[in-house]
């Protein structure tokens, strides 16, 4: 946002730079052994947009694209547990008992009784999801000799139909770049 509000104080709007640039040269982006594969597909969606010549030699370039890229490939985990559990119980009992016995002869008083009650209920339910993610973000900036940022995005995706994330970021870039240009030769006719 500086160097554009700079450009603009010196008379020279960002947008019309964008029509003016003939060959870009990608720098080395940050962000690790990832980060060269998302060059690799930069250097090819901007070459597949035809808006200008991607070059190799950085010395030839009119801008160079300097940014940092990410690509991630983690599992992302949730658990989950309900249970439910009741048990009960209740227990009565109670006897009474006399008894005689005399020569074969006797007499006898017996009386018993007893309760009993249980419940039982239980549920228990336990869930383990497991998915494999893929996401990559890049942040890019054109910058002219001057060192002048001219044109910058941030792009970022999980993954497209036909293409991985890498790619569909590299080509998000490749198609707001685009979309930029066109902007800004339509705004350079007028």
């Amino acid at each position: 946002m500086t160097a554009i509000l700079f450009l603009l104080l010196l008379g020279q709007d960002p947008p019309n730079q964008l029509v003016g640039i003939k060959r870009v040269y990608v720098d080395r982006l940050t962000g690790g052994e990832t980060a060269a594969q998302m060059r690799d597909l930069l250097m090819s969606s901007l070459n597949g947009a035809k808006l200008f010549v991607v070059t190799e030699r950085e010395d030839r370039a009119d801008v160079i694209m300097r940014g940092a890229a990410e690509d991630l490939i983690f599992t992302d985990t949730f658990q989950s547990s309900e249970g439910i559990n009741m048990r009960g119980g209740s227990s009565s009992s109670s006897g009474q008992g006399s008894s005689t016995h005399f020569n074969g002869a006797g007499s006898g008083y017996d009386s018993r009784s007893g309760r009993s009650f249980n419940v039982g209920i239980g549920d228990n339910e336990s869930e383990n999801i497991k998915e494999r993610r893929h996401e990559a973000i890049a942040t890019v900036r054109l910058v002219n000799k001057d060192g002048d940022v001219i044109w910058s995005t941030t792009q970022e995706s999980t993954g497209a139909r036909f293409r991985g994330a890498s790619a569909d970021v590299a080509e998000k870039i490749a198609r707001q770049l685009a979309e930029d240009f066109d902007r800004a030769r339509g705004k350079g006719k007028n």
